[in-house]
């Protein structure tokens, strides 16, 4: 799996995406709104319950994976073009 984690971070689109695809299940799991995330013991027991849920822990796997996956290329890894970039392609303000 060959994946150009530098630029990758560097858009926070990605990091956005990251972070949305792990959390939505688990606030689903728990019928929780991210407006009920209102301390950090709220948030640690959430995780917990998470790697107690072996079905909820499989769900952000897979939610992981698909925003990790490039559709544009064949298999698990970003394109030789992609792998040489800098920068997201496109974008001046990263």
């Amino acid at each position: 799996m060959n994946i150009n984690w530098k630029v990758r971070f560097k858009n926070p689109v990605f990091i956005f995406q990251l972070v949305l695809s792990a959390l939505i299940p688990l606030l689903a799991s728990a019928g929780l709104r991210f407006e009920d995330l209102t301390t950090w013991s709220i948030v640690g027991d959430l995780i917990l319950q998470a790697y107690s849920n072996p079905f909820l822990l499989f769900t952000m796997i897979v939610a992981v994976y698909a925003t990790l996956n490039d559709p544009t290329t064949y298999g698990h890894s970003d394109s030789s073009q992609a792998m040489n970039y800098d920068k997201p392609k496109g974008g001046s303000k990263w």
